[in-house]
């Protein structure tokens, strides 16, 4: 059984992204579809904000846009993460561990 899809917290846009390219490049609605299923639909990204974060990553100079062909045969954008982008996952990925802990330790019985 699916649960139901929730808000994501400011922020969490970005590092989901980086993440889902770190495992291979992936246009748009990929992206998008991959969080879904990988969070069994708990986690979903609106294609305005997703676009957004795409373009605004792609300014940082952590992600790269290439054209090429989708499954379907149709021209799509393909996102890919580059060394600075990498760099920067680890660095995010690190501060949601520690800030996830912390909220785990409030929200456990002392």
């Amino acid at each position: 059984m699916t649960k139901p899809p929730i808000d994501l917290l400011q922020g969490t846009v970005d590092v989901l992204i980086l993440r889902t390219l770190a495992w291979e490049p992936m246009h748009g609605y990929g992206v998008a579809r991959f969080i879904r299923q990988r969070t069994e639909g708990v986690l979903t990204i609106e294609s305005a904000a997703l676009y957004q974060a795409l373009h605004r990553l792609e300014r940082k100079k952590w992600i790269r846009a290439e054209w090429g062909l989708s499954e379907n045969n149709r021209r799509a954008k393909y996102y890919s993460l580059t060394a600075d982008g990498r760099k920067q996952l680890r660095e995010e990925a690190a501060t949601w561990r520690s800030y996830a802990e912390a909220v785990f330790k409030v929200l456990e019985p002392v």
